[in-house]
């Protein structure tokens, strides 16, 4: 039965439905309908509200303020309070004060789509959405919400309309949107400081929220009440990335980062911001099982990209972290022409489909890090013969990966880029690793006065720099890793060739941090900075104390918690970091990484709390075995894991790798046990986890 605020009676005496925003929407098209009315015709409406389709979630959009705010609702609580929105511009002032709802559109999609690859082969797009148009009679501008079940996101859309004809230049100075957070006190964050030094490279503090002064996304949080929220934002396209910044207590306001002349986006009449984002879950494996940040993208616009492969790979790194090597040239120098085929020999003979090599090109000697005008991407050194390595790799079926680290001096690599990628796919290079390892303020670009000038990482103009780099590589059907990049919001269901990034601290400070990555670190990624997409984290790591258990450079995790990150931490994209003869001691151990696949038919987060544990499955795409990551923080603890998710009626083995009993991080990382077992999808395991400890399994059907 159509409730009574909804009937057509009383749509059609204007009955102001405020008051009801905690009942259900359903058959409010209808009731328009019957009595002659569209919502695009309700001039006088003052709150719009849109739900989740399974009616969870519940946004309300009004004007009472004399500005536009929004305030959400989840299982009938409120999660964010009245939050503002609203557009400040230099030449128009702010679209938001003194505009009133002026019209309405509203449609449900259910949709299903494919990705050529990733953490599940099919996505369901299942939302309701609404836009309302804002006016204050001179100028218009929209609002656009999509409610899912996983969240919902909302953009602004300003138009080309005849208010703006004089207005061919539009520079943004604000963003006013807010995220009112009730209970800050009581309210628990994860979260990493925003544009300061470094780009995401922090330890994950834990605080209450009210502590957070200003944060990078995705930003997550859990409630007094235990709902599960994590803030971020979809489809950043030429617009700056969003920190999010605390003024009073509980209120996080968006924060664009700002060009070097203190411009937040250089913009012009008819455009759309990026998705502003909120996933809502009742727990922590909630937010890993969702889907909110790809569905809030535009689908592949590059055609046919089934030369994107996933898989995996070796490199010439982790020697150069640990002082073995050196980029640069010289006695030490780890890119030799000798040094990359006996690489690619380990790759052949141990089922890996590339060889990463770092510091082959001109550039790499003295203070490189200061100095990327001087990189060369097309000269390699004279101990480097790039065509001799393409052809013998191509002998092992095994591809060379390429590298460009550009020190932050993006106008030096984009002068050079078209030369760069000609090389590379001359050579059959079809991956580049890219590096912009500048401090956060000190990317260098000269401008088309022949000026310098400083951006940040996550500024417009270097948002729009790495798509650049994306969109050339895809013409020569070549995909992109970034490092140092900008955040991950979505862009690989637009563009598949951009296949992974950092984006956080990676393995590498184990090997020079201080201090290195804590116990707790990879369990607070999955629930953070994964939930943007897949990282490059290069995991696996044999030798985890190669100065000793007693030194502060050590990997702090016991050896089959390295097994249980390639499952647990995505990339499509996974590579044995671990120097060769590492893997050669521990060949039993090694298996789960020859073994273990990088393309996913599903991903089924089963467990976890943020910051304390996490385990993952994942079906193998086009095979019937399944994989289990499962890890800890530097608590031991054992946790019982349902079977329900492989096929029924199917047997399989379940090849273990775990903790031995008397395992721990501190003191003796490397007791593990490899066992089998036959199960089913009736049965369950319990996994007893070490401290920092992990277990990694594959069920091969049967």
């Amino acid at each position: 039965m159509t409730p009574s605020y909804l009937q057509p009676a009383a749509l059609c005496a204007g009955v102001d439905t405020r008051a009801q925003f905690n009942k259900p929407i359903i058959g409010l098209t209808y009731a328009l309908a019957l009595c002659g009315l569209t919502l695009s015709s309700m001039v006088n409406a003052k709150t719009v509200q849109v739900s989740s389709p399974d009616t969870h979630i519940y946004i309300s959009l009004t004007d009472d303020s004399g500005h536009p705010e929004y305030h959400i609702q989840f299982n009938g609580k409120t999660v964010i309070n009245p939050s503002k929105l609203g557009l400040v511009f230099a030449q128009l002032g702010e679209l938001g004060s003194e505009f009133t709802i002026k019209n309405v559109t509203r449609n449900s999609v259910d949709q299903t789509w494919q990705q050529p690859w990733g953490e599940r082969e099919n996505v369901r797009d299942h939302y309701n959405r609404i836009v309302a148009t804002l006016s204050n009679g001179k100028l218009d501008f929209d609002i656009e919400f999509k409610a899912f079940n996983d969240g919902i996101g909302f953009r602004y859309v300003v138009p080309k309309q005849a208010g703006l004809t004089s207005t061919p230049k539009l520079d943004i100075t604000d963003e006013l949107t807010e995220f009112v957070i009730p209970n800050p006190q009581q309210t628990t964050a994860w979260w990493i400081p925003g544009r300061g030094w470094n780009r995401y490279e922090y330890l994950y503090r834990t605080t209450t929220l009210d502590k957070i002064d200003r944060a990078h996304t995705p930003m997550t949080f859990r409630t007094a009440d235990g709902v599960h929220m994590s803030i971020h934002e979809a489809a950043l396209t030429d617009y700056a990335a969003m920190v999010l910044n605390q003024g009073r207590d509980g209120t996080l306001r968006a924060d664009l980062t700002p060009w070097s002349d203190g411009i937040r986006v250089k913009t012009q009449p008819g455009f759309s911001s990026p998705w502003r984002t909120i996933q809502i879950a009742n727990d922590a494996p909630g937010l890993l099982n969702s889907d909110l940040i790809l569905n809030l993208n535009e689908p592949n616009k590059l055609g046919d990209v089934s030369w994107v492969q996933p898989g995996k790979y070796v490199g010439i790194w982790w020697g150069m972290h640990l002082n073995e090597n050196t980029w640069g040239s010289g006695p030490k120098h780890g890119a030799t022409t000798s040094e990359t085929k006996r690489y690619m020999d380990f790759a052949a003979q141990y089922g890996f489909d590339g060889v990463l090599v770092e510091g082959w090109n001109e550039g790499w000697d003295g203070s490189w890090f200061h100095n990327g005008d001087v990189f060369s991407f097309t000269q390699a050194y004279p101990d480097f013969d790039m065509e001799a390595i393409s052809q013998y790799g191509k002998s092992k079926n095994v591809r060379l990966i390429g590298h460009h680290e550009t020190s932050g001096s993006v106008t030096n690599y984009r002068n050079q880029m078209s030369d760069a990628y000609d090389l590379y796919k001359k050579h059959g290079v079809t991956q580049i690793k890219t590096g912009y390892v500048a401090d956060g303020g000190d990317i260098k670009r000269i401008d088309e006065n022949g000026i310098t000038r400083h951006e940040w990482h996550d500024g417009q103009f270097m948002v729009n720099e790495y798509l650049h780099s994306v969109t050339e590589a895809a013409k020569r059907g070549i995909s992109i890793n970034t490092h140092e990049p900008i955040k991950d919001t979505g862009l690989r269901r637009t563009y598949p060739n951009w296949i992974a990034r950092e984006g956080a601290r990676g393995q590498e400070f184990n090997a020079w941090g201080s201090p290195p990555n804590t116990p707790e670190h990879t369990a607070i990624l999955p629930y953070t900075r994964m939930l943007a997409g897949p990282m490059d984290f290069t995991p696996g790591i044999f030798n985890l104390a190669p100065e000793g258990l007693e030194a502060i450079n050590r990997v702090n995790t016991t050896l089959t918690k390295q097994l249980a990150l390639y499952v647990v931490l995505y990339s499509p994209i996974q590579m044995a970091a671990d120097l060769p003869r590492n893997y050669v001691q521990r060949l039993d151990a090694f298996q789960f990484i020859q073994d273990v696949p990088t393309d996913w038919n599903d991903s089924i987060a089963l467990a976890g709390d943020i910051g304390d544990y996490v385990a993952f499955a994942r079906k193998q795409r086009d095979a019937e075995d399944w994989y289990l990551g499962a890890l800890t923080d530097e608590k031991p603890r054992k946790i019982s894991i349902k079977l329900d998710f492989l096929t029924p009626g199917k047997q399989y083995q379940a090849q273990i790798y775990r903790d031995g009993e008397k395992a721990d991080w501190l003191s003796n990382p490397y007791d593990y046990v490899i066992e089998t077992q036959t199960v089913t999808a009736t049965d369950s395991l319990t996994l007893s986890l070490a401290p920092s400890g992990g277990t990694a399994i594959r069920f091969k059907a049967l």
